[in-house]
């Protein structure tokens, strides 16, 4: 696999299109990437657990991806960030349409990058807080694949 773009706009190019099985049968797309902020877009149709309610686990899953591109994109070259935390509080219940993760930075250092992420229905209310904490550490010999 090739080493991940560094550059936001080739990153959101790549990931879009090589989003990656789970970000893919998700339906994640990102929307908006740069080191400080990174937003991406998920159906709750598909993301639903059985009472037709958008699945916790989806919205983990929302939020990490977006803070896992933002904090690649706070990696310096050759370096990769694996996520070591992950907390959510659910507000509120989704039961159609679009759910919507903007990732804000809170900080990125030489070895970590922690970012607040916050999940809104189309209505723009609060479905979902986390905050996702990454390591950023060099790139094992050999790897390299676009996050997601």
């Amino acid at each position: 696999m090739p080493t991940p773009p560094t550059n936001p706009d080739e990153l959101l190019k790549a990931f879009n299109e090589h989003r990656g099985e789970l970000a893919e049968r998700m339906g994640i797309v990102l929307t908006e990437v740069s080191a400080q902020r990174v937003s991406a877009t998920m159906p709750v149709a598909g993301n639903r657990q059985p009472y037709g309610l958008l699945h916790g686990g989806a919205s983990v899953v929302l939020a990490e991806t977006v803070g896992s591109v933002a904090s690649m994109l706070s990696a310096q070259p050759g370096r990769i960030a694996v996520g070591i935390e992950i907390n959510a509080t659910h507000h509120r219940a989704a039961t159609d349409g679009t759910v919507t993760a903007v990732a804000t930075r809170i900080h990125a250092g030489s070895t970590l990058a922690t970012y607040d992420i916050r999940i809104t229905d189309e209505a723009g209310r609060p479905v979902c807080t986390c905050r996702l904490t990454c390591m950023l550490r060099d790139r094992p010999p050999g790897s390299g694949s676009v996050p997601g």
